[in-house]
């Protein structure tokens, strides 16, 4: 079962960084591999706000769908995304963001196992640099969204 977890600092506020990473249904516009998102569902929970959203990864010759539920924490600037239905066994990533002076520390964590062995032993092979590429996406997006810093 493949895991990521990296931990990076970036010139932005924690505040700039969770909206960037809140805001799924951008996804497409910049995330790897999402070819398109929906937002099903998005209810405030008081202090928390629950969302499922529907992600279609694509990689490769596969196409998938998958469904997650993301609780996302504005005060303690946390998102917390659980797998719903589709292509995996299990699928878990958590995003924390804390202030770091000028800065913020990005922490993201991700657990998942698809279902389909031939999809996970492709993505197996080549998991580290997708996920550090992932993460990258997020950094090119906040110099998009917040400018370069000088």
């Amino acid at each position: 079962m493949p895991t990521h977890s990296e931990t990076k600092e970036l010139p932005y506020t924690a505040q700039q960084m969770y909206d960037l990473v809140a805001d799924v249904g951008s996804y497409p516009e910049f995330l790897p591999w999402t070819a398109a998102a929906r937002i099903r569902s998005d209810e405030d929970k008081g202090d928390h706000r629950v969302m499922e959203a529907d992600l279609v990864i694509s990689f490769k010759v596969f196409r998938e769908k998958f469904t997650s539920r993301v609780q996302l924490w504005p005060a303690r600037r946390k998102i917390d995304t659980e797998y719903l239905d589709g292509p995996f066994k299990h699928m878990k990533s958590n995003w924390a963001f804390e202030e770091n002076g000028p800065n913020c520390t990005v922490h993201f964590h991700v657990d998942f196992e698809f279902k389909n062995a031939i999809l996970q032993g492709i993505i197996g092979i080549v998991f580290n640099e997708a996920m550090q590429r992932v993460v990258r996406a997020f950094e090119a997006r906040a110099k998009t969204l917040y400018g370069p810093v000088s």
